[in-house]
């Protein structure tokens, strides 16, 4: 039960009837009033402001015993003790479009799909079509497969950042109502990959597991190291692939002081499913990067350390790469320094403010510039973003020692090497995602919040040879490659709170899901 004295609900506050009659006699109320009946502390009727006229003192409630014109209910019925729930969002005129972060109805935000070409809009299947043959999707020269890359917000973490959610009403926050709606969408959207951020260990376990195998998926599971017991999963039909290896990824290293942070990241190797042809495996990468905003530098080695994991998953005896999905919350914005590395292949961080490597940072005033290079030698990975090869080297007499000069000349080519401020990967990656509206320029949006809306998950992918030609990276082959054919759309911060932004009574996380389906052509 709650306390007897007001308590804050986020925005909402709580208070005895008491209270309310000693202080409201002679007020009007010109917010929102919720009698929420749905809570067990409080099993009386739920109002909103649909039933008052706005900065109108309603009689039934304050001044008279009279019934409720839209419920047979009498304030009578309150005990002394009861608990009145009260919204601080306060209403414009009916014909006002709401601001941001102000209580909204329920509804639900339409999301279309869009085909990348036109013929692939009637070649193509719908997610969640269910009336099309599976069988039919994949020939002998082609594999159809979908990822949805969803960040399904932990519940440890919720309730350790309850300031995030102040907008939202409790009940859409507890576990008990948000895990059915995030299952819901997943069986809808019927995904053939899942790449889930923020899975907590003891849901994962007792619910989120047990239910995606009911639904066909395998799935394979690595969480934080450190105290936080939440984690990444990956996910995967079994009708569509076969499992080659698992391989975790742990960001943190107790022997570098850099690396102090408990995120992780997931590379599976996967082999498409086809009888009739052979096929190239596909690599599948899923990770949650740190987010404090002021530490780019950790973040970029972080991704350096997953890109030298997918590059040593993905790589062929021939030397190409099998085709690579890279998901994730990479907690950077579009066009922001780490972005573009991901995408073009390079990034020179010299001067670059720690601040701005995630462009989530709107000033640099008073942050250090990366240094160089960004992390120790001992790491073992390469400003290619590769393992290093550790050889010992090796040693034979000779008659002459080499000179003074030779060995000065050896240091500086070596510390010229080493202290390098170009950062590249192999890879041809591009984003499924566009990230701005076209026909408007305003931007796309996968996480809201009270604090912010922005985009900072994505789904990446070794585009075929034809659409990365001049691309930086582009010289390095690739098995097949592979054709987007189809996303789902992504929202506006707008659109988002028209519905009381996220979490919301549809939408169970801070995060939208994300959903790609892709060819890989044989």
């Amino acid at each position: 039960m709650f306390p007897h004295h007001s308590r804050s609900l986020g925005r909402d506050w709580t208070t005895p009837w008491e209270n309310l009659q000693r202080c409201c006699w002679n007020r009007h109320i010109s917010s929102c009033m919720r009698w929420p009946g749905h809570y067990y502390q409080a099993p009386y009727p739920y109002f909103s402001s649909r039933h008052f006229s706005l900065n109108w003192r309603p009689p039934c409630l304050f001044e008279s015993r009279t019934q409720f014109q839209y419920c047979n209910w009498r304030p009578d019925n309150l005990s002394q003790t009861s608990l009145i729930h009260l919204s601080s969002y306060v209403m414009n005129a009916e014909g006002d479009e709401p601001s941001s972060k102000r209580r909204k109805h329920q509804g639900v935000i339409k999301r279309n799909w869009e085909y990348m070409c036109s013929h692939d809009k009637e070649k193509t299947k719908i997610l969640g079509d269910k009336n099309v043959d599976p069988k039919c999707e994949d020939s002998e020269n082609k594999f159809d497969f979908s990822v949805m890359s969803y960040n399904i917000l932990s519940q440890d973490l919720l309730e350790d950042n309850s300031h995030l959610y102040r907008h939202c009403r409790r009940p859409v926050l507890h576990w008990s109502f948000r895990f059915p709606n995030i299952l819901k969408e997943i069986k809808h959207f019927d995904a053939d990959v899942l790449c889930l951020q923020e899975v907590q260990e003891d849901h994962y376990g007792a619910e989120i597991r047990p239910s995606l195998e009911s639904l066909g998926y395998h799935c394979e599971y690595k969480m934080r190291t450190g105290r936080k017991p939440d984690g990444c999963a990956i996910c995967f039909k079994h009708s569509k692939f076969s499992l080659l290896s698992v391989n975790p990824v742990e960001f943190f290293r107790p022997d570098i002081s850099l690396l102090d942070r408990d995120n992780v990241g997931l590379v599976l190797l996967l082999q498409p499913k086809i009888a009739c042809a052979a096929s190239p495996a596909i690599c599948v990468a899923n990770t949650h990067l740190l987010y404090n905003p002021r530490r780019g530098d950790i973040k970029l080695t972080q991704l350096a350390m997953l890109l030298a994991e997918i590059s040593s998953v993905a790589h062929q005896k021939d030397g190409s790469f099998c085709p690579i999905v890279m998901c994730g919350d990479f907690n950077s914005v579009p066009g922001s320094p780490l972005y573009s590395f991901i995408k073009e292949g390079k990034l020179n961080y010299e001067g670059l403010p720690i601040g701005k490597v995630s462009g989530q940072e709107q000033s640099s005033r008073g942050q250090r510039i990366l240094s160089i290079p960004i992390w120790p030698p001992n790491l073992g990975i390469s400003q290619n973003c590769v393992y290093e090869v550790q050889q010992v080297p090796k040693v034979e007499k000779t008659d002459s020692d080499l000179t003074q000069t030779q060995l000065k000349q050896t240091e500086v080519l070596v510390t010229a090497e080493k202290l390098s401020s170009n950062l590249q990967h192999h890879f041809s990656l591009s984003s499924v995602y566009s990230h701005y509206f076209p026909d408007t320029g305003i931007p796309e949006v996968t996480t809201c919040h009270s604090r912010s809306a922005i985009t900072v998950d994505y789904i990446f992918y070794s585009a075929e040879k034809e659409d990365v030609a001049g691309h930086p990276g582009a010289e390095v082959a690739l098995v097949g490659g592979l054709k987007l054919l189809a996303r789902l759309s992504l929202l506006t911060e707008q659109d988002l709170w028209t519905v009381n932004g996220l979490p919301n009574e549809n939408n169970s996380s801070d995060h939208l899901p994300l959903l790609a389906k892709f060819r890989l052509e044989l």
